[in-house]
């Protein structure tokens, strides 16, 4: 009977109840454990999110447990489109763990603007072309002008504009050059306006060896 007794007593209740509540808790942390355990050994493949938009990029990542960070934007690539993911690290194919970042470097709506730099002018077409082509300007039109230098530049035009240091174009823009042909020799102008200037000293010359 006392048995019985004490089964149904506070104390053995109280008991019960705290066993109870120490399976359970002991249950609830080797569950969290395991799940924990396994979740660390869990790899997680990195997509392909090249020419991908933002908002398609967030909805991959969010499904694979994913985040992402903006880098500064790279140089306009007209092949991808303005905005979309022009590069990613890490690279797609990676195996990283849930809640990694994903660094993205997105493509700019356009080309920027460069601006023209000083003292390209009387410079030869070996220093000029590759100071432009650095630049990411391209070379268009080569012409000749007459000019005493040769293969020197004499001017640089866009689409018939004459071009000033200073001035801003469009990177891939096409930069003509006129270049100096080395026809001319040193003396030659000076004798020729000086005798231009002076038909009655000619006639003068012309008048005393008529005499």
């Amino acid at each position: 009977m006392s048995f019985f007794r004490f089964l149904f007593s506070k104390t053995f209740l109280i008991q019960l109840v705290l066993a109870v509540f120490a399976v359970v808790l002991i249950a609830f942390i080797i569950l969290q454990w395991l799940d924990y355990s396994t979740n660390q050994d869990q790899r997680i493949t990195v997509p392909n999110l090249e020419r991908l938009s933002l908002d398609k990029v967030d909805e991959q990542l969010a499904e694979l447990d994913l985040r992402r960070e903006i880098l500064d934007s790279a140089n306009y690539n007209p092949d991808f489109p303005p905005y979309s993911v022009i590069d990613q690290v890490p690279l797609p194919g990676k195996e990283v763990k849930e809640n990694r970042k994903i660094y993205l470097t997105l493509n700019p709506s356009g080309f920027t603007k460069v601006e023209i730099p000083e003292n390209l002018i009387r410079r030869t077409r070996r220093q000029v072309e590759p100071t432009l082509r650095s630049l990411g300007f391209e070379i268009g039109t080569i012409t000749y002008k007459p000019d005493v230098a040769k293969d020197v530049v004499l001017e640089m035009r866009h689409r018939g504009q004459l071009l000033e240091p200073g001035m801003k174009l469009m990177k891939t823009s096409k930069i003509d050059l006129v270049l100096a042909d080395g026809s001319r020799r040193y003396g030659m102008e000076e004798e020729e306006d000086s005798t231009a200037q002076d038909p009655i000293l000619n006639d003068l010359e012309d008048e005393e060896y008529d005499f």
